[in-house]
């Protein structure tokens, strides 16, 4: 930045710099002290005014990164959401990982998917050449009883809240295959094993068939799913049973 731009700023920038670098000494002063600091101790460990020091604790501590108790200062709670922020980033990154092979191997396009605050919500999607992914062209959330996705989604659960679903979302038409009445789409989902895949032929997309697998730990609903064009349906039953094998050779935690 030359003078013109320190100008037009009035310095106020590398004053906030200098403010982030002096808060960012003093969490790393409060992260070596297991038993806690005082902020004098604070300061002199930082190198830090001790009026600088108290507005800046007061500041962290405000935000959650710091917490005060008995004179002392601690790590807070937000500096733990950071470091699960970076361990989402790395989950995110192998699960594409695992979905993308997962695709190669099958031919398919492939999703992933949970139930989570009573909806369905597809976290990722691996596509490839001549493995295209579905459109979402009605929503997924609302269009459950219709795509292989929800329906083994909807099979993970209890019979009341599968109830519970299809009073909010009633199921609709959305292809000459779509099963609409919803009794029908209770009996299917009560019918399907907790271990099986879930097939649907043409009842989300015209075109399209697919194919999910449930996957169950703990408190965490959960699917993997394929799609193939119509073309390639006669794959679709040994697709389905691959994708089921190399989903349950895989380390259940990765949907956590």
């Amino acid at each position: 930045m030359d003078g013109t731009d320190r100008g037009r700023t009035g310095g106020r920038e590398p004053t906030l710099i200098v403010s982030v670098q002096r808060a960012l000494r003093l969490l790393e002063a409060v992260g070596g002290q297991d038993r806690g600091a005082t902020a004098k101790q604070l300061a002199r460990q930082a190198g830090l005014p001790l009026g600088t020091t108290y507005h800046l604790l007061r500041t962290l501590t405000h935000e959650g990164y710091l917490q005060r108790l008995e004179g002392k200062f601690y790590v807070g709670e937000s500096v733990d959401g950071i470091g699960r922020a970076g361990d989402r980033q790395a989950w995110q990154a192998d699960l594409r990982t695992r979905i993308a092979r997962l695709g190669e191997e099958l031919g398919a396009a492939v999703y992933f998917a949970v139930y989570r605050d009573g909806e369905v919500r597809v976290v990722d999607v691996v596509a490839g050449p001549g493995r295209p992914a579905v459109a979402e062209w009605a929503d997924f959330r609302a269009t459950a009883h219709a795509h292989a996705v929800g329906l083994c989604l909807l099979s993970q659960l209890g019979e009341q809240e599968r109830r519970d679903h299809l009073a909010r979302h009633p199921p609709e038409g959305l292809t000459p295959a779509t099963v609409t009445d919803r009794a029908a789409v209770l009996r299917r989902l009560a019918a399907v094993g907790p271990t099986r895949p879930v097939l649907e032929r043409q009842e989300y997309q015209p075109g399209t068939v697919c194919a999910a697998v449930p996957i169950t730990v703990g408190a965490v609903v959960a699917t993997m799913a394929l799609s193939l064009p119509l073309s390639q349906s006669a794959r679709l039953p040994a697709a389905a049973e691959r994708l089921r094998e190399l989903v349950g050779a895989m380390t259940p935690s990765f949907v956590l």
